[in-house]
């Protein structure tokens, strides 16, 4: 494994490492600075070549440079993940010069805070365009090429704001859970293709989160602390449709889940007894994660059925 020390660790030389990623192509958005840089480092360490795309060419070509001062392989790329056109150039470019794309990390975002009392319109889409489609140009971007070679690894960045919500983020919020929906369905959709999605929630002190948290737990939450987790969503025997949450060395497994509730039935009194019974209709014991999200569906026409069947 990597060394501990989360401070420049350098370049894996080692052959023999298990989960080495030697071989591999990986686009990673938004990585002039802060958590993509970090992922960018950090998945060149461990032996793929990567694409550092960022709004920003001189931060971009500065973290190329870092990479390749490090032993790595890595060009740098300017684009705007909102441009349909320059991110296709910048796929097109890579496939020429590499051949491949293995690896998309949707990083690249922005915030424009306020309570939505205060928020515009224009701010609500602006956050909505950069994060959530943003992600969908760049993946629509590389979704042939990953279904022609048989082989993709594709990270969303989510949040514990579109998870759980957070006061002042009504735009970020909506698209980061969007972009957990995104993931659910193209994990299915890709699955054939050995295409795997998920979706990575982070706490790290970025040039985003200056001025949201406090600067004791800014020095906690190291961005390079963050990326360790590509490597278990990114590699030969990654998941698909895991959200994983990273945030100064600690790791967790977040879920939308389903519980088991009960069927209450029809009529003119139904309204009431969903109010009487919903403690049992909250009960987490024995909650699932759906396969798919015609379960839900299916699960209530069967329990219709059964009620049916014991009325008559």
């Amino acid at each position: 494994m990597p060394s501990a020390n989360h401070n420049r660790p350098g370049r894996r030389s080692d052959e023999k490492v298990k989960h080495s990623l030697e071989g591999r192509v990986a686009i990673v958005t938004g990585a002039g600075g802060g958590l993509g840089r970090e992922h960018a480092l950090f998945l060149a360490r461990w032996g793929a070549r990567v694409v550092v795309n960022d709004l920003a060419e001189q931060a971009a070509a500065a973290v190329a440079a870092e990479i390749a001062a490090e032993g790595g392989v890595a060009m740098h790329h300017a684009a705007s993940v909102t441009d349909e056109a320059a991110v296709a150039s910048m796929v097109r470019r890579v496939v020429k010069d590499w051949g491949r794309v293995d690896i998309l990390v949707n990083n690249a975002g922005i915030l424009r805070d306020k309570s939505f009392a205060k928020m515009s319109l224009d701010d609500f889409r602006l956050v909505l365009d950069v994060h959530l489609m943003g992600a969908v140009i760049c993946t629509k971007s590389v979704w042939e090429i990953m279904r022609e070679k048989r082989f993709g690894r594709i990270v969303m960045t989510t949040s514990s704001s579109g998870l759980y919500g957070n006061f002042g983020q009504a735009n970020y919020s909506a698209a980061k859970m969007a972009l957990v929906g995104l993931m659910q369905t193209l994990a299915i959709e890709g699955e054939k293709y050995d295409i795997r999605v998920n979706c990575l929630a982070p706490s790290a002190a970025t040039q985003m989160t200056q001025g949201i948290l406090t600067r004791e737990s800014l020095a906690a939450l190291d961005p390079a602390l963050v990326s360790p987790a590509l490597l278990a969503l990114v590699g030969e025997d990654a998941p698909t449709r895991a959200i994983i949450c990273a945030g100064g060395g600690h790791f967790a497994r977040a879920a939308v889940t389903l519980s088991l509730g009960c069927q209450v039935g029809g009529g003119d009194q139904a309204g009431e007894r969903v109010i009487e019974r919903w403690q049992e209709i909250s009960d987490r014991t024995g909650e699932l994660v759906p396969a798919y999200g015609f379960l839900q569906a299916e699960r209530e026409v069967e329990s219709a059925r059964v009620s049916t069947q014991g009325r008559d």
